[in-house]
């Protein structure tokens, strides 16, 4: 009897994907997918068109033709409301924290809950806080602090507790790891686990190739607005992702002579 093989449906399927400014062609025909509880890091040099193509999907800049679809049904996104809707939220380098008030200030921003009498709930806030941080991050104590005080790693935390509250099923993180020690760097990887056993999907923009091969499942190298390939980061060595980077050629396309001299 035939095996039955279950199709797994996408979070988000990006499909021939094309931004153009003036003549140039930044996306060019590109084709992504995002499975739920799996982080695909979008890969390339300066201009390979990775930060374009997410912004398509964040609503920062919509894209002249391609289609996007979550869990399978077409979707429009023509701003960053749009893409909220559908639980897609961006947790840029820069964070976009308030730095002078604490974490249960950040988490509301805009967004506070107010009592009946129309005051702000502070402690029906802070509650909220620590259930998702207890979630996230049970190290996490420094419930109080003003967050320019804390360290990367909390910080981090800190944006992506808002995300998460907010019911967001697909993160994009750029950079995460940017400036980040090593101890921080751990956690924001527990941080990422935590995320991908809920279910959610995360797309990681990162130049730092080790953070790629700790952090993501699945790799997609852009190179001059054109996709080279995706690859499963177990089938493939750091030297074959680099390969796809520099020269734009699949690791079965590769010889072993043109990856020695990438060194």
């Amino acid at each position: 009897m035939a095996q039955v093989v279950e199709e797994r449906t996408p979070l988000v399927e990006m499909r021939n994907m094309r931004v153009a400014f003036g003549g140039v062609h930044a996306v060019e025909g590109v084709t992504v997918d995002l499975f739920p509880g799996e982080v695909v890091a979008l890969v390339g040099g300066n201009g390979a068109g990775k930060t374009t193509l997410i912004k398509t999907l964040s609503g920062a800049h919509p894209a002249d033709s391609g289609e996007i679809r979550i869990e399978g049904k077409p979707v429009t996104i023509a701003n960053p409301r749009d893409a909220k809707v559908y639980g897609i939220e961006t947790i840029y380098q820069t964070l976009a924290l308030a730095d002078n008030v604490d974490a249960t200030a950040n988490m509301f921003l805009g967004r506070e809950l107010k009592t009946r009498w129309g005051s702000l709930d502070e402690a029906a806030m802070e509650d909220a806080t620590r259930k998702i941080m207890g979630r996230l991050n049970p190290k996490f104590l420094n419930f109080k602090t003003a967050v320019n005080s804390l360290s990367g790693g909390q910080r981090q935390s800190v944006a992506i507790a808002r995300a998460v509250h907010f019911n967001a099923r697909i993160l994009i993180m750029d950079e995460p790891t940017a400036a980040l020690g090593p101890a921080e760097t751990a956690q924001v990887a527990e941080l990422i686990k935590q995320l991908k056993a809920e279910g959610i999907g995360i797309f990681l923009i990162s130049h730092d190739i080790h953070d790629v091969f700790d952090l993501a499942d699945r790799i997609s190298v852009m190179l001059q607005g054109k996709l080279v390939g995706t690859v499963n980061k177990t089938d493939v060595t750091m030297d074959e992702v680099l390969g796809m980077i520099i020269i734009g050629k699949l690791p079965h396309e590769v010889s072993q002579t043109e990856l020695e001299k990438l060194h």
